[in-house]
């Protein structure tokens, strides 16, 4: 049975369910994430990460459980947290501008009939000044390597002015000099109070930098802060493998 959080939580999974062609990817997960904190998901390929943020998301259907996101559950959650989806499914050919898509953050805020004012631009750069893409707002986003890409829908995401941001394989595919400016920008959106869940895959950088982490592998595995639940018993348990292997493995 589920027992809620004494502490105030960005999102709680509550025996969560969900299968694709009668196949489960999630078995029952119960997994708690608490508020103004850095917090990640790992686990190997096929664990069900992307499925548990996009199944709390309301992205996929789910067989069974729920999920509330700042204490609140189904539609009346979207408001309360924004969305930085695997740069797999952005269409890089569209023609848009940095500028337009970091303004799309505004469009829950304004409606998505209505022209953008000058308060939510205003807002818009700001955020794009943020994460460091100030001087790209006319560059069409496919002209962008990938870790500037990944600025940018971070911007995005940060117009909406969600107190939780949550993030599908952020790192994926960008140098490591980019990694390490958007784990500080990440370091600084926990700090000022905000919240953020990253699905992430690099086991060592989750240790050194996350405080709380859900070990997945189709069901929980764990879930607490970092150092307690990344075990070398529980690595070992839910990637198959040795846990001196996992410290750089990806």
């Amino acid at each position: 049975m589920f027992m809620p959080s004494p502490t105030p939580t960005a999102m709680e999974v509550r025996s969560l369910t969900v299968s694709y062609r009668s196949a489960p990817v999630l078995w029952e997960v119960e997994a708690h994430f608490p508020a103004g904190h850095l917090c990640a998901i790992v686990g190997p390929n096929g664990a069900g990460k992307s499925t548990l943020v996009k199944a709390a998301l309301g992205l996929v259907p789910t067989d069974a459980g729920q999920v509330l996101i700042d204490g609140l559950e189904g539609r009346a959650a979207l408001d309360r947290v924004a969305y930085v989806p695997q740069r797999e499914s952005v269409d890089w050919d569209f023609p848009i501008t940095v500028g337009e898509v970091v303004a799309m953050g505004r469009y829950r805020a304004t409606g998505w009939f209505r022209r953008v004012g000058r308060a939510d631009r205003a807002i818009a750069a700001q955020c794009l000044e943020r994460v460091g893409m100030a001087a790209y707002g006319t560059r069409q986003i496919g002209q962008l390597s990938g870790g500037q890409r990944q600025r940018v829908f971070l911007a995005r995401a940060l117009a909406q002015q969600a107190p939780v941001l949550v993030m599908d394989e952020p790192f994926a595919g960008i140098d490591a000099r980019t990694q390490a400016d958007l784990l500080e920008l990440l370091g600084g959106i926990r700090d000022d109070g905000d919240s953020v869940i990253v699905v992430h895959h690099d086991m060592a950088q989750v240790r050194a930098a996350f405080d709380w982490t859900l070990l997945l592998n189709v069901r929980a595995l764990g879930c607490g802060p970092t150092a307690e639940v990344l075990t070398p018993d529980a690595v070992r348990g839910a990637y198959g493998v040795g846990s001196d292997t996992m410290a750089w493995a990806g």
